[in-house]
């Protein structure tokens, strides 16, 4: 089923007559499945279940709801595996996970919608891309694939198919999808044979491998986006699993004529027979033909603004941090976040989807002396990276400067109580609240008491709408 999202036309369900084929979605469910209204007809369906897309009820939103009809069935565990990487990862060009459900026989993981189509649709209309676009494209997908090997993640299916354009704009972020065969390692040599037979590393077949077999098969990808063909074929699985075990193909038929030569030591560097001598993806990321196509610099007062949005950013109490993030999470479009991206992606200047002191006193040394950075810097680690791990992430990141008069609204605001208030009482109750916290349950109750009465001001160990709205708009 993998993540397939047509581009074709949808209409909303409206009624039961015209539910009907898919009524028992909406019964029987449990969390929070009934904040989505289901969009017919699906996406895509397959031998285990379907994918819809859904539009968030609160916020308007629109997402990718995956369904799995059998909780014994193969798909299954790829889900679960899917749903335990993709909790743990964080960046703009991986797919986002919004959240996950489970009834007695169905099992649900939403994420974020993608309707730009995938790499694959963009080949078949291209044939190949010029090397500028190229560039671009192998940019993202390097960039997913420095920052799950820094996470100790193998992702082991790397192909078009697995790529989403997030819009069909012209510039619109590539997403790389589908982490259910991704493994995270411990160091050990992986030994699965696993992935599509066109991009599998000669390495997998000795049942010896480990994260280099992505940065192989997104060799593979580049050389198709190049020339249009791939690097190693056959009429059938077995025959260019014969080629790639060879591992020899050619820069020099008439379609490489056009192609400059630093281009194809990039790719002779990602399809390196040997995986101890082929390119790290950080090597990639910083090989003279990426940077050449791919340098973009932020205009100052943008660059000013944000940061300065980040210099200000201060929670003082672990409930309205929490629902912040909520809020940021659920409710913020990628619009209000467009110009957020391309200024974490310019600090960010080994592109592996993080922000180290170093990177942020760098930017901050732009906008103002360096005593005053450094000392910016300490404070704004302290307050922003909530995680404590020494970095800040993508969501940190926006968390921290997104224009908060704008996040925080009154309707938005109004709309986050609701969706956090389960039950339609008019309050959160401390059962509400662990819901909001990923993690909730793990605090014991005497501590989720004191952090209710740090923000319950009439002291009934309710959360009201009124005291909802003062502890967030103190945050402006």
């Amino acid at each position: 089923m993998g993540a397939c999202q047509c581009k074709q036309q949808q209409k909303e369900i409206e009624c039961d007559e015209h539910r009907q084929p898919y009524k028992d979605i909406y019964e029987g469910t449990q969390g929070s499945l009934s904040d989505y209204e289901l969009i017919q007809p699906p996406l895509g369906e397959g031998a285990f279940g379907v994918v819809w897309k859904a539009k968030h009820k609160a916020s308007g939103q629109f997402r990718a709801i995956k369904q799995i009809n059998s909780k014994h069935s193969e798909e299954y565990q790829n889900i679960i595996n899917e749903v335990n990487i993709l909790k743990s990862l964080d960046h703009p060009n991986i797919i986002k996970i919004y959240d996950f459900f489970e009834t007695n026989q169905k099992l649900f993981i939403i994420t974020e919608l993608c309707t730009g189509g995938e790499l694959y649709d963009k080949l078949m209309e291209i044939h190949n891309f010029s090397e500028i676009d190229a560039a671009k494209i192998m940019k993202q997908i390097l960039q997913a694939l420095a920052y799950c090997h820094n996470q100790r993640i193998v992702h082991r299916d790397i192909k078009p198919e697995n790529l989403l354009y997030e819009s069909d704009k012209k510039d619109s972020q590539l997403k790389v999808i589908d982490f259910g065969t991704s493994k995270r390692t411990t160091g050990k040599n992986l030994r699965e044979i696993i992935g599509t037979a066109y991009y599998m590393a000669p390495e997998m077949f000795t049942e010896q491998y480990n994260e280099k077999c992505d940065i192989w098969s997104a060799g593979v990808v580049l050389y198709i986006l190049l020339c249009g063909k791939p690097p190693f074929d056959g009429n059938t699985d077995d025959e260019i699993f014969e080629a790639i075990k060879k591992g020899t193909y050619s820069l020099s038929s008439t379609q490489w004529l056009s192609v400059s030569p630093e281009a194809k030591q990039l790719i002779r560097k990602m399809l390196e027979y040997q995986q101890s001598k082929r390119y790290s993806a950080q090597e990639c990321l910083n090989d003279p033909w990426i940077l050449q196509y791919t340098k973009e610099e932020v205009k100052a007062p943008v660059l000013e603004s944000v940061l300065t949005n980040m210099k200000t950013f201060r929670t003082t109490q672990r409930i309205q941090e929490a629902a912040y993030m909520y809020i940021i999470k659920q409710f913020t479009t990628k619009e209000e976040k467009e110009e957020l991206l391309k200024t974490f992606q310019s600090l960010d200047k080994n592109s592996d989807g993080v922000l180290t002191k170093k990177e942020l006193l760098e930017g901050y040394m732009k906008i103002m002396p360096e005593s005053e950075a450094i000392l910016q810097v300490e404070q704004i680690m302290q307050s922003v990276d909530k995680n404590q791990s020494g970095i800040i992430d993508y969501s940190e990141f926006v968390m921290a400067t997104i224009n908060r008069k704008t996040a925080l609204t009154q309707e938005r605001l109004e709309q986050a109580f609701k969706v956090i208030d389960k039950d339609n009482s008019g309050t959160i109750t401390i059962e509400e609240l662990k819901q909001m916290f990923q993690s909730g349950n793990k605090l014991p109750q005497e501590t989720w008491e004191s952090l209710m009465a740090e923000v319950d001001k009439n002291g009934d160990g309710l959360l009201s709408l009124k005291e909802f709205k003062d502890m967030m708009l103190r945050l402006i």
